[in-house]
């Protein structure tokens, strides 16, 4: 079995975020890149369908030379291979048609990517994905078998989960459940030296209009002041939430 799985390049979840050019654009100096955590919850899984069943897994990224060294981790994780689409992710469609392009080419039987990434939280790749290389899709999937060209999974749906069976060429959309945090794998000093001498490919971008764009960023409003209150005083906190806060 052949597995893709998607990578995104996303900031760290404790990186202070700027905008530039009139909020216009993302200001990524100074900023920790890591994995997208929906795709490292993917990647782990594709790990234990090759350690289980044999499968060949190549990890895959829609990005310029900077995106590299996220690639490498995953590759030092346990990935076989890596492929490198060289062109700036622009929004969900052109990422997805540069990655159908990579499927076409590679004959994959099974595409994992995350669910949505954390940094634009799009949602729109993986299913577009499916799409356009006409193969069976499930989102938000929290279990995955895989037994010869048949595959169940399980999704959570709104007030709980449903299992699905399908059949290959499938593209997941994955997200934590598919393992759990704890199975989550640190690349050792073994795997970090194997991935130097694993293979990162480097394609050039097929073309590819995009859909939307980004016009404008604008940061959340910054926390109000606290007022403390003891908590012996509760006379003072009722009095504050009724005529000041006015929520009660």
């Amino acid at each position: 079995m052949k597995i893709l799985v998607c990578i995104s390049h996303v900031p760290d979840t404790t990186s202070k975020i700027n905008f530039t050019d009139g909020d216009t654009k993302f200001d990524s100096s100074g900023v920790q890149f890591v994995i997208n955590p929906n795709d490292e919850f993917g990647l782990t899984r594709a790990m234990w369908f090759k350690e289980k069943q044999g499968a060949d897994v190549t990890v895959v990224n829609v990005g310029g030379p900077e995106t590299e060294p996220t690639l490498r981790k995953a590759l030092a994780i346990g990935a076989d291979n890596a492929i490198r689409v060289n062109t700036e992710a622009k929004d969900g469609y052109q990422v997805a048609k540069q990655l159908a392009n990579v499927v076409k080419e590679g004959g994959y039987d099974l595409v994992i990517a995350g669910r949505e990434s954390i940094d634009y939280n799009g949602g729109m790749v993986p299913g577009m994905l499916a799409g356009l290389i006409d193969a069976n899709f499930v989102t938000n999937c929290i279990s995955l078998e895989v037994d010869g060209t048949k595959a169940t999974a399980m999704r959570e749906i709104d007030g709980g989960k449903e299992t699905v069976s399908t059949s290959l060429p499938l593209v997941i959309g994955g997200q934590k459940g598919l393992v759990e945090e704890s199975d989550l794998r640190i690349p050792n000093m073994r795997g970090i030296m194997m991935a130097r001498k694993k293979p990162l490919e480097v394609k050039e971008p097929i073309d590819a209009g995009t859909e939307t764009a980004s016009v404008k960023f604008e940061k959340p409003a910054a926390k109000g002041a606290v007022k403390l209150i003891d908590p012996d005083n509760v006379e003072e906190l009722v009095n504050l939430l009724h005529n000041e806060a006015k929520v009660i």
